[in-house]
């Protein structure tokens, strides 16, 4: 059987401290993440999606209406994205010129764009993720539920999220998910990334 694997983490453990600890990462990947790839491992074992791809999965069990593996497969692939997402302090790099010129036509500037991305993060009710997104043609920014996910959508292209189920920050700011979010947007979105992202979507 060919089974879907966790990922490797970008940087060591500790790299984002203090806004992500590393206890909160042996929790949030060691345990959270891997959980979702052992169950989906489980769940698709003898059916139609082994042997599939990540995304391939994720969008298949989408249009069949296969809840459980829909919802952790989407799990495991926006946790893949949210780890790509950040960056240690000082290493996320800027937006590339194109990128740029992408956000100041859609939000007005960077810190405008900053500042929806955490709005969507901080009002998110319950759990969920907040996504700057390239949709048809524009950039975007919108939060989804618990598992939800934009990937493998058509026009649409995830350029950064930011995870707010409560295990991906309560050990460190508790029940200050405003404070968790404006970390994470003032020092360790993964700009690089995003930028090759946008590029790969031209």
């Amino acid at each position: 059987m060919k089974e879907i694997t966790l990922a490797p983490l970008p940087y060591a453990d500790d790299a984002l401290a203090p806004t992500v600890s590393a206890k909160t990462i042996s929790f949030h990947y060691g345990k959270h993440h891997a959980g979702y790839v052992k169950t989906l491992n489980g769940l698709i074992a003898g059916t139609k999606y082994e042997g599939l791809s990540l995304g391939e999965i994720v969008a298949a069990s989408r249009d069949a209406g296969d809840t459980a593996i829909f919802n952790n497969a989407a799990q495991i692939w926006n946790h893949d994205f949210y780890w790509r997402s950040l960056a240690p302090a000082g290493k996320g790099g800027e937006p590339s010129s194109e990128l740029l010129a992408a956000i100041n036509a859609s939000f007005g500037s960077l810190d405008a764009c900053k500042t929806a991305l955490a709005d969507a993060a901080v009002k998110r009710f319950g759990s969920g993720w907040a996504w700057l997104l390239k949709k048809d043609g524009k950039l975007v920014v919108e939060s989804t539920s618990n598992a939800e996910t934009p990937c493998c959508k058509a026009g649409v292209k995830p350029l950064l999220v930011i995870d707010v189920w409560e295990h991906a920050y309560y050990l460190d700011w508790q029940n200050q998910r405003a404070a968790y979010v404006k970390a994470v947007v003032d020092g360790h979105l993964n700009w690089s990334a995003a930028s090759t992202y946008f590029g790969e979507s031209r």
